[in-house]
């Protein structure tokens, strides 16, 4: 099955079992899901959760729970702006400088809220959390189809602001995990370390499959042009 294929599948479970939550409908998007903030506390009773001081976390709406309980945790949070379109291309909120928590961590309110921060200028990321369309219990993922969350990982990778091992994990629905076999990664696709749903976290051993960092030759030059920050990193 292709991944557009397994997108639709797992939307179309979602929207018809009544799994789907706002925004609807799933197709198209990270889809939120029923329990997600079941999923988030699981996430932060993990030995990962705890040890991490600065998440990297995408900006989706089954994983408005993580961010919140970031913050709330005193973590400070990175968020890519879209498309990775700015010179200084990802939002830093942080616990000490945001007064209204539940505001800034929904898409319009990052904006707001967020300090635009140039990857140079941010410390280590400790834990990576992604959305995710489907995922498997070895690792491989799904997202949405634009590729960005992989390609944010090796903009960070570039800057040396994650490592080999950074952990990586996704909160996701039970119905989202779909059998091993059903993914076929492409080589710049980040494994996850770790799969948290409302009942239960699967901890996998990743790292020795995750890409190294930016492959030149997977990327159009429209998408160069569109992203300063690629440009940056770009080699002569």
């Amino acid at each position: 099955m292709s991944k557009d294929d397994l997108r639709d599948r797992i939307w179309d479970h979602l929207e018809t079992e009544g799994i789907a939550r706002f925004p609807f409908p799933p197709h198209g998007r990270i889809p939120n899901f029923a329990d997600a903030s079941d999923a988030a506390d699981r996430l932060a009773d993990t030995n990962a959760w705890q040890a991490a001081d600065t998440l990297k976390c995408n900006p989706d709406a089954p994983q408005l729970p993580v961010r919140r309980q970031a913050l709330r945790d005193g973590k400070t949070i990175y968020m890519a702006v879209p498309r990775l379109s700015e010179a200084k291309p990802f939002l830093r909120l942080a616990p000490d400088e945001i007064d209204d928590i539940d505001d800034a961590t929904t898409v319009s309110g990052s904006s707001k809220h967020g300090v635009p921060v140039d990857p140079e200028a941010m410390p280590q990321i400790d834990l990576i959390v992604a959305g995710s369309v489907a995922v498997d219990e070895a690792g491989h993922r799904v997202g949405k189809g634009e590729g960005f969350s992989d390609l944010e990982f090796a903009v960070l990778r570039g800057f040396d602001r994650v490592a080999a091992d950074t952990t990586v994990a996704t909160t996701v629905h039970d119905s989202q995990v779909v059998d091993d076999g059903d993914i076929d990664p492409d080589r710049h696709d980040v494994p996850l370390d770790l799969v948290v749903t409302p009942t239960r976290a699967v901890e996998i051993n990743a790292v020795a499959n995750r890409p190294d960092g930016l492959y030149w030759d997977d990327l159009a030059a429209e998408k160069i042009e569109e992203i300063p920050v690629l440009q940056r990193l770009q080699p002569e």
